[in-house]
């Protein structure tokens, strides 16, 4: 195995154990709002710390992108670490079992390894650039549904940002109006692997940061699926606009959410 993805495989699992260890004994008075809607936990800092030193330890040089330290290291201009060491906090705050560590190593802005590990069923899912997409060491493909007739589609509540409430709310009626149902489970991170692994046949959201999907697009990539922004755009990683699904079911879901686009929306996409 290449032994950048070993490495991460190791924090993750390293993180996963922090996390598992923790549920149902979170301590309330040091649970804090980042912003609305946002919440993080001691255990979210102690994850990412794991994370982190088995990195750092590991690769020096290499710059880190974390989602409660944020960039730190030597910001190697070739190699960046995106993390989340607990996507799905709301979730695990809760007692919900949905959530996961996700970590992405980015090559000159390019996703090139990537693991997301669910610690309470042990699911890692892993991906390397050119070498695929893995399930506990077996490979993963996307769907083959060409239409939303039948297809099981994930997505997130734009709960954080209310400018995305009303095109949301298009989206949603008009997907699914077609589809087998919509599942909004809470960890992106976990969503865009269950694409890879065919068990959502696609996924949208809007509003999401670099460290909830740069190991899932790889993910999903390395798996025969597309991820684009809502326009079929490549600026995906910038933007947190997101869609994912086999190439036929991507120009379906395109195609749907297309009319709820407002220029602004459009323009946001496109960047300067």
């Amino acid at each position: 195995m290449d032994p950048m993805l070993t490495i991460a495989i190791r924090a993750a699992r390293a993180a996963g154990d922090v996390i598992a260890r923790s549920l149902g004994r979170v301590d309330p008075r040091k649970i804090t709002a980042k912003s609305r809607n946002d919440f993080v936990s001691e255990v979210d800092r102690q994850a990412e710390s794991e994370i982190i030193y088995i990195l750092q330890r590991a690769y020096p040089s290499h710059g880190i992108l974390a989602e409660e330290t944020g960039r730190q290291g030597r910001h190697s201009e070739d190699y960046l670490w995106v993390i989340d060491p607990l996507d799905g906090t709301t979730n695990f705050l809760h007692g919900f079992p949905q959530f996961a560590v996700s970590i992405g190593l980015l090559y000159r802005g390019v996703p090139e390894a990537g693991v997301i590990y669910d610690p309470l069923r042990q699911e890692l899912f892993t991906a390397k650039r050119g070498s695929g997409a893995t399930l506990e060491n077996r490979r993963i493909r996307v769907t083959n549904s060409a239409t939303l007739q039948g297809a099981l589609l994930g997505t997130g509540f734009p709960f954080k940002d209310q400018r995305f409430v009303d095109p949301y709310l298009g989206m949603l009626k008009d997907l699914i109006r077609d589809t087998a149902g919509i599942r909004r489970a809470g960890s992106a991170a976990l969503d865009l692997a269950y694409v890879a692994a065919g068990r959502l046949d696609g996924f949208w959201e809007m509003g999401l940061q670099p460290w909830d999907m740069a190991a899932g697009i790889l993910m999903i990539r390395e798996a025969g699926g597309m991820v684009t922004d809502l326009t079929g755009g490549e600026r995906v990683m910038e933007t947190g606009y997101v869609l994912a699904a086999n190439p036929k079911l991507h120009q379906a879901m395109r195609d749907a959410i297309a009319p709820h686009l407002s220029e602004a929306l459009r323009r946001e996409m496109a960047g300067p």
